[in-house]
């Protein structure tokens, strides 16, 4: 072991922190110990503690007492430092050289995004930075340049920051097989001094974080813990009244003037938004209500120029903002010292993400994270009440690592064929060395290789699919067609979106982007908001959205796909909890109070569940024969267990349904009268026959081959076009589906068709939850009530389920008829 206390780098670190009248936590001390040792590892610790310097002061350390270090060598590439966002790397970046500028060391800090100018990229070609931040999606570009051997020679570490975002995504893949390239290149080297570590402030499965990051089990491993708790104050904003009838976003807006005193006492405020389409009808409402806010906020969201968006972070470094709206874009890691409160609008749907956000204000040691809950409808109050506990309770979900997804896989091996190459043995191994594939058969590589080379079984006739040869010289595969090693380079990742396409003044200048179709729906002069301006759209040129600035008072925000997040299972089970607390009583929470008379008029209508049971209510209408159940498990499973229970409902009678949902419960509506008694709801919410029942109650077939255009463009069977040129989102999805029948009926053992299947069943349909769900209700007393009319937890559903078809002003009319009809009763 080295003795870190005789070591010249630690005490010259610990001089320059005294000179602040700072000292190190014991967690940071822990780290460069164990660094020093050879530890690769796991820090974890709260938001504001100084997680980056725990890992980055101990390379430094390092560096420090080397007496000779290399100097006017090409790589002198020491730390890789991947993050998850290009907001993260910037901020991370400043500090950094701040810091190696007062400890006088001569260390270059280079950052390596989408947002790097090339220049940029080709100085660092010629000569590597000691510290390099870049993302998942980079770093594989980097390993499709020549000369891969000599760049990581001198490298000491490889962190993944902000690890839990990563690990359990593509993205988080990515960096597994990245790694384990880098250590197959420094056993070339004859280095094993290489150290991983991962570093995560939110995570249930800290254990199995590790192991992914980090798989070797002769390696020394550890996880770092920091025994600090951060002090957060959670403080709900209430209505002054509540309706005991809600519905989704009922609220939000109405309570916005509650925010004004908010933002004014407050030196900088953050509001967490959870959708883009969202954020920038809440930046229009505040410039609305106080126009004296004109210049003073801002909105920062993904589909904001870069420009822009810098402006915005340096602005809020500097103070210079009083508030900002956004979403997940200013989520994680960035010190913004000046904001000294948050607000999150609307359920965040997780405990992880919810304490995320409020670890933005306060962000540095002893400061209290204060975080403001803005509920869009009255239920959302009962999800805070479930959040403050959660979190009292250190209750953070887990997130499950992605394993075995092969158009990672093959879109990394031809990511190394287009640089030097790869020996398919030595690959192999490595692959298999990664938590992600460690289950990888030898006939599931040998397909693999097959479809890098030829296509495979179904494609073997068409030249374009046999990408990779083998180099007859010094034996490796590699592309040699220049073309299609310029086309692979264009789309390395794993996020797949729509098309995106710039949005552009006719007089000039870039305002951000929109997707391609929402532009599709607009008309010349219809008018929608970005970047929190009134824009009119004039027409699409050369793939560029052409606006100009428009004189209406209103507008349409933009809606982009992806936007609403499920409840997570961690946050449903202690929100079932809370359901029982109402009307007992028996609690401290003031949203809860405030809640009382929603949840007395849900008991005298029908019934409030207690943690013990399933409620079922049967309302029959002059709509039709209405059934809602309410099991709290998220939307994504209520998506699947509503056509579940509609399937096996219509084997007892020949039936049909249409469905909604939300949150915490679904409906199913039908025009003839729905058999239901204690025991048939038994039988169809059992988990018995479940993967053959699903596979029947819904179109799976369907579901693949749209999760199949995403696999078909990350394994590189679809091309997605070049730079201003994208292929519209409808030929992509023609093009994949093409391939997705053609393997369906040629090639059945294609992995990229196993694939799809898996994720719809594990990802979309969540299959595991949805099994525990039912195990759960089958020890439950399940409830069956019948209510004259709509309750407050299935008038809420039910509004959802207009929604879709309807204008904001035919649903308002819609929901006083409503209510007008609930309160007969």
């Amino acid at each position: 072991m080295n003795n870190l206390a005789k070591n010249k780098g630690y005490k010259h670190v610990v001089e320059w922190l005294k000179k602040d009248a700072k000292k190190p936590f014991d967690f940071q001390k822990e780290t460069w110990q164990y660094y020093a040792d050879g530890y690769s590892g796991l820090v974890n610790a709260p938001t504001g503690f100084g997680k980056t310097f725990s890992l980055f002061l101990a390379v430094v350390i390092e560096g420090l007492n080397e007496e000779a270090l290399k100097k006017n060598t090409k790589n002198k590439l020491r730390l890789i430092w991947i993050t998850p966002l290009r907001s993260l790397a910037k901020d991370i970046a400043r500090a950094m050289r701040e810091t190696l500028q007062e400890l006088n060391l001569d260390w270059q800090v280079g950052v390596r995004n989408g947002d790097t100018p090339q220049n940029e990229k080709l100085k660092q070609k010629k000569s590597m930075p000691e510290i390099l931040l870049i993302t998942p999606e980079s770093l594989h570009l980097l390993l499709a340049q020549k000369d891969t051997l000599t760049l990581f020679q001198n490298l000491k570490c490889v962190v993944a920051d902000e690890w839990h975002e990563l690990l359990g995504s593509k993205r988080g893949v990515m960096v597994e097989l990245a790694i384990s390239r880098i250590k197959g290149l420094n056993n070339l080297n004859k280095k094993n001094s290489l150290r991983i570590w991962g570093i995560s402030a939110t995570i249930g499965n800290l254990e199995e974080a590790l192991e992914v990051i980090e798989p070797n089990l002769i390696a020394k491993r550890v996880i770092v813990k920091a025994k600090l708790n951060k002090k957060i104050i959670i403080k709900s904003i209430l209505p002054d009244d509540i309706e005991t009838l809600p519905w989704a976003g009922h609220l939000g807006l109405k309570l916005a003037y509650k925010l004004l005193p908010i933002i004014e006492k407050s030196k900088t405020t953050l509001i967490f938004i959870n959708t883009r389409g969202q954020s920038e009808m809440w930046y229009q409402h505040l410039l609305n209500i106080e126009p004296d806010l004109a210049g003073r906020i801002a909105i920062h969201h993904g589909s904001i120029d870069f420009e822009i968006r810098n402006w915005i972070e340096e602005s809020l470094h500097t103070g210079l903002l009083k508030a900002v709206i956004a979403t997940s874009s200013l989520d994680l890691g960035v010190d913004f010292k000046p904001v000294d409160t948050v607000v999150q609008v609307g359920s965040p749907k997780g405990v992880a993400r919810f304490l995320q956000r409020a670890g933005r204000s306060g962000h540095s040691p002893g400061a209290t994270s204060k975080i403001y809950f803005l509920p869009t409808h009255a239920l959302e109050l009962v999800e805070a009440a479930a959040i403050k506990e959660a979190a009292k309770n250190n209750n953070i979900e887990s997130r499950e690592p992605m394993v075995m997804v092969f158009d990672t896989l093959i879109q990394y091996l031809v990511t190394l064929a287009v640089g030097d190459g790869f020996d398919d043995k030595q690959i192999y191994q490595e692959v298999k060395n990664t938590y992600a594939f460690k289950w990888l058969l030898p006939e599931e590589w040998a397909w693999m290789m097959q479809f890098i080379t030829s296509g495979g079984d179904s494609l073997t006739s068409y030249q374009e699919f046999s990408k990779v040869t083998k180099d007859e010289e010094d034996g490796l595969w590699k592309v040699k067609s220049k073309q299609i090693a310029m086309r692979h380079r264009l789309h390395i990742g794993t996020i797949v979106s729509d098309a995106m396409l710039k949005v552009k003044f006719l007089s000039g200048g870039y305002i951000g982007m929109v997707e391609e179709y929402f532009v599709s729906k607009l008309k010349p002069n219809d008018s929608f908001t970005l970047a929190g301006r009134i824009l009119d759209f004039v027409q699409i040129k050369d793939m560029t959205v052409i606006v100009r600035r428009s004189k209406k008072k209103r507008a349409m925000s933009p809606s982009w796909l992806g936007g609403r997040l499920p409840l997570s299972a961690n946050l449903g089970t202690v929100l079932r909890k809370k359901y029982n607390e109402v009307l007992d009583q028996h609690h401290e929470d003031e949203e809860l109070d405030c809640v009382y008379p929603l949840f007395l008029k849900q008991q005298q209508d029908s019934h409030v569940p207690r943690n013990d049971e399933l409620l079922i209510e049967l309302i029959n209408n002059r709509e039709g024969f209405h059934f809602f159940a309410y099991p709290f498990e998220g939307r994504l499973v209520h998506e699947i267990l509503a056509a579940l229970v509609a399937y096996r409902l219509s084997r007892l009678v020949p039936i049909t349904f249409s469905i909604a949902m939300n949150d915490y419960g679904f409906e199913l509506l039908s025009d003839t009268e729905i058999p239901m008694d204690d025991a048939i709801a038994y039988e169809v919410f059992s988990p018995v026959n479940l993967a053959e029942d699903i596979k029947l109650s819904i179109n799976s077939t369907e579901m693949a081959k749209r999760k199949f255009r995403d696999i078909a463009c990350i394994a590189g069977l679809v091309f997605q076009g070049y730079p201003g040129k994208y292929v519209a989102n409808k030929h992509l999805q023609s093009s994949a589906g093409l391939f997705f029948n053609v393997f369906t009926d040629f090639d059945k053992h294609n992995l990229l068709l196993r694939q799809a299947y898996e994720e719809v069943f594990y990802q979309q349909l969540e299959e595991p939850r949805l099994a525990a769900a039912l195990h759960r209700i089958q020890q439950s007393t399940i409830v069956i009530t019948q209510p004259k009319s709509f309750t407050p937890l299935s008038f809420p559903i039910k509004v959802d389920s207009l929604r879709a078809n309807m204008s904001s002003e035919e649903l308002e009319n819609r929901i006083e008829k409503m209510k007008a009809e609930a309160t007969k009763w």
